[in-house]
């Protein structure tokens, strides 16, 4: 593979991203359509329920969902706008393949063609470097079905070790700390239980602006008399109104947990009698938490003796309380220790298992739970099961046919895939619901291994930022496309019901994944009419595993509105058929558990949790006297993730048209920097030049730059590509950098977007 095949701005032209609007039948209040569709939002893991309407196979308007119980109706502004994303200039309605004669570097293709192209590469590639030189990266918003289906393709069709999904960008940290304590990893309670509920801790999570809804859970619960602490660098929407905000440094949360802990530990704000009888490791915890006396935990994490004192007596000496967490505290490289400080937390207290009592992790995307359960991790099969588990492989490899010495055993995580590429062990990829050139850090790096590539594939309903790299495009699916599952922030398993046919020669994901099985001529197991077929052979692949779907039906889900996992077809004990109608709270006294056989309720053969020292360890490429200021990003209300979609939809891009450097007043002063200033930011691997916002809500030691534009906009271009030795998370939230006036406008300022 070379670099762009044209002049990016020549892709930009026909591909976009332009600007949908709200015109023609979209705009008049008095087209009536055809039939309303109860389905959820494409976005975030909140997964809100919402009514399309739909009309001549065109989504042309929401109708509020009151009765879907997460929302109750409501939306953020990407949940109002998404349907502009139907019938869009920009969408791929053929395939298309690299073309240097074309003046926008790719023309289209005839679908059957442009799969028997690709299927002809992979089997060249494979067979002259062998199996694992082709690896795939997938993605957490696709339905269940489709990351169960991806996991499957890559290790029986292509027999490659080389999958992983961009949930490693999101959830791992969370995820691996889950493991660590609990020995499963979901949120343990509905967020309807912080409604009543005398304390709730917010940390490292915009809940206003990521997860919007969310804040309605936090307005109730102090309209019933909680308190609200809040712990962010930034004072973010909800920081605003809290009753105690700690304005932790970038990258010093784990500190932060171990001193609070230590004061409660001072105070006897313990509960001793569940720390000695339902967990393991506590006194390790408490001896090492002794190495942060308030006054240490001050100076490192920035925030006032009086605020760490307040947090560990609200947090330690009341009765009920939740506690969640997002991507602030675990996009670092040191992210599985910060989520384990906040776990021991709540063990310590034993306010988990409980009615308004619990702890969560809030996901990104639109299946950012279920996207890590059921097989497309680069080290798991589905069910939650581990792939270098002799019991777990012979499980799977008999649902799928297959000998069990014929799966790959683990491979990497997506960033060390780039890493194989770079050094030429990998010569093949395919991209599904993946945009690493916009989301991974460091991203000059991402771009030099994409252009070493032999082949690459992307499967998109848009030409997005990466695939303009690719040899060949296939036209996939938007999700009111297709139907099926995914499993939202609390653990809830809903549908996603189909509204609308696939235009022109775009097809469903699934249906492009078997379609190269069968040009492949390896179509053993790739043979299912729909997404139905595949969830129920899925409920059997997950059956006996951590997460246990095989209760589940679409059925269950359509007349509860949603099923929790874990749901049992079967009691673990007895092995007798049950109806079970899930588990919306985990660890409650005489829940179903197919681990423990001791007394307990966790996941563990004893049924005890696990304290884990939580240790504090400096950022990478933090601070220093050459790079003197912290770099931290994040996300904004009306723009997400890479941008694929959002970036196309006009009202949203008018809400925040351009990433902007966050500072405070006094550093900007001090720089000789005024708002609306261009201004650069500069870092170890390179710079950018946007325009200052200078704002009172973040530390004076601290910028702030959004990471969903590409190009010369990427924050990504700054930083670091340090991981957590654990989950191999990024570490997003925290690097050195300096900052200066620009010294001109850059030249893309005088280029914008094109509108439709």
């Amino acid at each position: 593979m070379a670099t762009l095949p044209v002049d990016e701005l020549k892709i930009i032209e026909r591909f976009g991203p332009h600007q949908s609007a709200m015109t023609g039948v979209r705009l008049s209040t008095s087209t009536e359509p055809e039939r309303l569709v109860k389905t959820h939002c494409c976005f975030c893991g909140q997964q809100c329920g919402v009514q399309l309407k739909v009309r001549d196979n065109q989504v042309i308007g929401f109708e509020p969902w009151e009765e879907f119980p997460f929302n109750r109706g409501m939306l953020c502004p990407k949940g109002v706008k998404r349907y502009l994303q139907g019938a869009h200039p920009d969408r791929l309605t053929t395939a298309v393949g690299r073309d240097s004669s074309s003046p926008h570097g790719f023309s289209p293709l005839p679908y059957n063609e442009a799969i028997a192209r690709v299927a002809g590469e992979i089997a060249r590639i494979q067979q002259v470097h062998g199996p694992a030189a082709f690896a795939l990266l997938s993605g957490a918003s696709l339905t269940t079905e489709k990351t169960y289906l991806m996991g499957k393709f890559a290790r029986v069709c292509l027999r490659t070790p080389y999958i992983d999904y961009n949930g490693r960008l999101c959830m791992v940290s969370a995820g691996a700390a889950n493991k660590k304590a609990f020995g499963i990893d979901r949120t343990t309670n509905p967020w309807s239980d912080m409604v009543g509920t005398e304390v709730v801790w917010v940390a490292g999570s915009n809940v206003a602006e990521c997860s919007p809804i969310t804040t309605n859970y936090l307005w109730q619960a102090r309209e019933q008399g909680a308190r609200i602490i809040v712990q962010d660098p930034r004072i973010t929407p909800v920081a605003r109104t809290c009753d105690l905000y700690l304005p932790v440094r970038p990258g010093r949360d784990a500190a932060l947990f171990a001193g609070v802990l230590n004061l409660m530990i001072e105070h006897g704000w313990i509960d001793r009698d569940f720390t000695e009888t339902m967990t393991v490791g506590f006194d390790e915890v408490a001896a090492y938490c002794r190495q942060w006396p308030v006054s240490r935990t001050a100076d490192v994490t920035g925030v006032p003796e009086r605020s760490l004192r307040q947090a560990a007596e609200w947090w330690g000496t009341a009765k009920t309380s939740f506690l969640f967490h997002a991507r602030g505290i675990e996009h670092h490289s040191n992210g599985v220790q910060n989520a384990l400080g906040t776990i021991n937390l709540v063990l310590a207290t034993g306010r988990i298992g409980k009615p308004k009592s619990g702890y969560g992790t809030i996901t990104g995307q639109a299946n950012g739970q279920g996207g890590r359960e059921h097989g497309q991790k680069c080290d798991q099969l589905p069910g939650w099961r581990d792939i270098s588990n002799p019991d777990h492989r012979r499980h799977i490899a008999a649902i799928w046919g297959i000998d069990e010495k014929d799966l790959p055993g683990p491979g990497v995580d997506a960033y060390e895939l780039f890493r194989k590429i770079d050094a030429g062990e990998i010569k093949g990829l395919l991209s599904l619901c993946f945009n690493p050139i916009v989301s991974l850090p460091d991203n000059a790096f991402i771009r030099r291994c994409l252009e070493k590539l032999e082949f690459y594939v992307a499967i998109d309903f848009f030409l997005n930022d990466t695939a303009r790299y690719a040899d060949i495009v296939l036209p996939g699916s938007l999700q009111e496309e297709d139907e099926g599952t995914v499993t939202q922030v609390e653990g809830r398993v809903i549908k996603i019901n189909k509204a609308i046919e696939c235009p022109g020669e775009a097809r469903q994901d699934w249906r492009i994944i078997q379609d190269l099985a069968h040009a492949l001529g390896r179509p053993h197991g790739f043979t299912f009419s729909g997404p139905r077929e595949i969830f129920d052979e899925l409920r059997r692949a997950s059956k006996g595993g951590v997460a246990d779907y095989s209760g589940i039906t679409y059925e269950k889900i359509d007349a509860q509105m949603g099923v929790f996992w874990p749901c049992y077809s079967e009691d673990p004990r007895t092995g007798l058929a049950i109806d079970h109608a899930g588990t919306p709270r985990l660890f409650e006294p005489g829940s179903y558990n197919p681990v423990a056989r001791g007394e307990g309720p966790f996941y563990f053969p004893d049924g005890r949790a696990r304290f884990n020292v939580a240790e504090y360890r400096p950022a990478v490429d933090d601070v220093s006297a050459e790079y003197p200021l912290f770099l931290t990003t994040g996300r904004v209300v009306s723009q997400f993730l890479s941008g694929t979609q959002t970036r196309r939809i006009g009202p949203l891009v008018k809400q925040y048209p351009e990433p902007r450097i966050e500072m405070h007043p006094r550093l900007a002063e001090r720089l000789g920097i005024a708002d609306s200033d261009w201004t650069t930011v500069e870092t170890r691997r390179g710079a950018i030049t946007l325009q200052a916002m200078v704002v009172t809500t973040i530390r004076p030691d601290t910028i702030f730059i959004p990471y969903h534009w590409a190009g010369p906009k990427s924050a990504n271009q700054l930083t670091v590509a340090a991981q957590d030795p654990i989950s191999k998370i990024p570490q997003y939230k925290v690097c050195g950098c300096r900052v200066r006036k620009a010294d001109a406008a850059p030249a893309y300022a005088a280029v914008r977007e094109p509108q439709q």
